[in-house]
């Protein structure tokens, strides 16, 4: 009896996504899963205290919506657990929040 030939599976690296051309050359290429860090961000946006009110800046969830300051958090990155007018709650960079002055 003959043994059967022994197949195996097409290798992984054979699905990888061709470099890029163009590249000038001594220059490293820029993968595009790098991510930017906010160096600003460990300084913190300020000092708040619980029942501030604020507004959320930059982008993401809530953006340019007025919060109420529900917890503090410090660390790293300073962070504040805030909640919209609307009744919804997030944790939010303290470099994303601004004071909002009651005027009147």
């Amino acid at each position: 009896m003959r043994k059967r030939k022994v197949t195996y599976p097409v290798a992984r690296t054979a699905n990888r996504p061709a470099r890029p051309t163009g590249v000038e050359p001594g220059s490293a290429p820029v993968r595009p899963t790098v991510v930017t860090i906010d160096q600003t961000a460990l300084a913190g946006g300020g000092v708040f205290a619980i029942g501030d009110r604020v507004l959320i800046t930059g982008t993401g969830l809530y953006a340019g919506e007025t919060a109420v300051v529900e917890t503090l958090a410090s660390g790293v990155i300073p962070a504040a657990g805030v909640r919209t007018e609307a009744g919804q709650t997030r944790r939010v960079r303290t470099v994303d929040l601004r004071r909002v002055t009651d005027e009147g």
